[in-house]
This record gives structure tokens, sequence and C-alpha cells, in this order.
């Protein structure tokens, strides 16, 4: 019947994290997404590896991956597999952090969204309808345990001057 929506299931779909690894997880809309990925990534800095992939929503149907690190790139192709959801995207990273490329990735003139960004834990919550996927969310890392003391705060800024974001 026209007009009337037919019920999805929920996948609960865990990315693999290998250690030193960082991922960021999003939606863009266009095949040359890797590729404008790839230069924006190569341009924030010699020292970051990377491997990113892209699934495609139409025509071919494939994932287009690139990146300066062949593991990292695998890494990337095999996560866009698991979740399957046209049009998502995938990046990981070592030897740099998210925060380093978060904004970079977000100007993008293809990138949409930007799901996640972590070295954490992630499962990827996916709507199957059948006909296609989508990433409704994610689940970043553990649920909190309380709230951060003085001594948390203090050890906090000391590791942000140790990782050189603060003075």
């Amino acid at each position: 019947m026209p007009g009337v929506l037919r019920m999805v299931e929920l996948e609960l779909v865990p990315l693999p994290l290998p250690d030193g690894c960082n991922v960021l997880l999003g939606q863009a809309h266009f095949i040359k997404t890797a590729s404008d990925l790839f230069e924006t990534l190569a341009e924030a800095g010699g020292q970051l590896k990377f491997g990113v992939a892209f699934c495609e929503a139409s025509g071919k149907r494939l994932v287009r991956s690139d990146g300066n690190d062949a593991a990292l790139v695998k890494q990337a192709e095999e996560a866009v597999l698991k979740v399957g959801a046209g049009h998502s995207f995938a990046i990981y990273l070592q030897s740099g952090f998210p925060v380093s490329v978060l904004n970079r990735v977000k100007a993008v003139s293809e990138v949409c969204s930007v799901f996640a960004a972590t070295g954490n834990s992630l499962k990827v919550v996916v709507a199957v309808d059948g006909d296609g996927r989508g990433i409704l969310g994610v689940i970043d890392g553990q649920v909190p345990l309380g709230v951060e003391t003085l001594g948390d705060k203090e050890e906090r800024a000391g590791l942000l001057r140790n990782l050189g974001y603060k003075r």
C-alpha cells in the first residue's frame, strides 16, 4: 500500500578497534568521498597513518577506499562492509587523534554527518528494511561510573598538557 511504512529490524554492529587506533564513522553522499577524505587527512600531517572506506548507495554499490597504510585501509573496508549502510564511511587512524582531523573531515563537501570519532569500543545501531540499511546512531564506550573529583580534574589537565593540548 503506498505511503505505508514497513517495519524495520535493528542490528547492533560492533566495529573492531585495533590497539592504538581511533575510528571516525560518518555519512557522505558522492563517489569521490574516499578521494577527498584522503586529501584532507594527508594535509593534516605527515605522521598520521590512516585508511578510509566509503559505501556507494547506488550504481555499482562498491566500497571505495584509500589511505596511506594498507592495514588501516583494509580495516576501514571491513568496517563499512559490516555496517553495510549506503553512503557511510569509516576512517581508521593511527599516530594521531580524531580531535586533530575532525573539523577537517566535517568540512569536506561530501560529508553530511559524523556519528562518532573515538578510540573506544564502538557499536553501530543499524536499521534494516530489506532494501537497504541506515545508521541510526552509535554506542561509544561504556556508561559513566560517577562524577570527577578535584583530583580527577587535575589528572585530566595534566594529561592534556602531556598530549600538547594545554599549557
